[in-house]
């Protein structure tokens, strides 16, 4: 199966400090990859370096056959749409507003383009809100949902961008276990056919979501593989589950 993420040798060194330790990392296309480990293993680091928020020191990352190393955000943007840990809406814009911005940014790389009224945008928009489950607060201010409800809104305008890999970190941070539950239902029924690389502490997510796991301790990728076979990797359960298969 092609690849959907590539990553060659990447590092990162913040002073005499290295985050990134030489991470080879494969994503397919269509899959769901969860990214594991301890905090301060790098993962977020990786997800900077990937969405072009910062440049790797070494290595290379191919998304969908294109080489976006260094490259700014608004460029990867185009390849690829990122959630973050906090939620990142924009509380003064209604929710459908917000769906309408990701999908303006998206339909067109014409500068008169993006100006001009479009049915395409609404429709993409209005059909987000559905999939998201937030068709009726459609003209509330973001700012005014509930935290789980943005984290909603958050993927909702991932996904809006129409951006064939979607990179989520910690979705269901901050949710309660029924919050949680509905958000995986969520990611699984809205993401369906794309690409999916998540970072996420939730391990009964991570389990129940993912395709594959990759597993980065120390800034370096211990293991990558099934669910049953990260289970079962003694190197991850001494590192990271704990010392016993879950």
């Amino acid at each position: 199966m092609n690849a959907a993420l590539e990553l060659h040798g990447v590092t990162r060194r913040y002073g005499a400090t290295q985050v990134l330790r030489g991470v080879d990392l494969r994503v397919a296309q269509g899959e769901r990859h969860a990214l594991i480990g301890p905090n301060g293993a790098g993962k977020s680091t990786l997800f900077d370096l990937i969405s072009g928020r910062a440049r790797p020191d070494d290595g290379r990352i191919v998304a969908n056959g294109i080489d976006i190393t260094g490259e700014p955000p608004q460029r990867v943007a185009r390849t690829l749409a990122r959630s973050f840990q906090t939620t990142s809406v924009f509380g003064g814009l209604s929710v459908l507003d917000n769906l309408r911005c990701a999908a303006l940014g998206a339909s067109s790389s014409g500068f008169l383009d993006r100006w001009l009224p479009s049915r395409k945008i609404d429709a993409r928009a209005h059909a987000m809100l559905d999939a998201i489950g937030l068709a009726e607060r459609a003209c509330e201010l973001a700012a005014r949902l509930t935290y789980a409800e943005q984290r909603a809104l958050d993927l909702g305008i991932a996904l809006a961008t129409d951006a064939p890999l979607i990179l989520l970190d910690e979705p269901t941070a901050g949710m309660n276990r029924a919050e949680a539950t509905r958000a995986l239902a969520l990611i699984r029924a809205t993401t369906e056919g794309r690409t999916l690389l998540v970072i996420e502490h939730d391990m009964d997510a991570v389990f129940s979501l993912a395709d594959r796991i990759s597993v980065l301790v120390r800034g370096r990728v211990i293991a990558t593989g099934t669910p049953a076979a990260i289970r079962a990797n003694r190197d991850v359960r001494q590192a990271y589950l704990g010392g016993v298969a879950p």
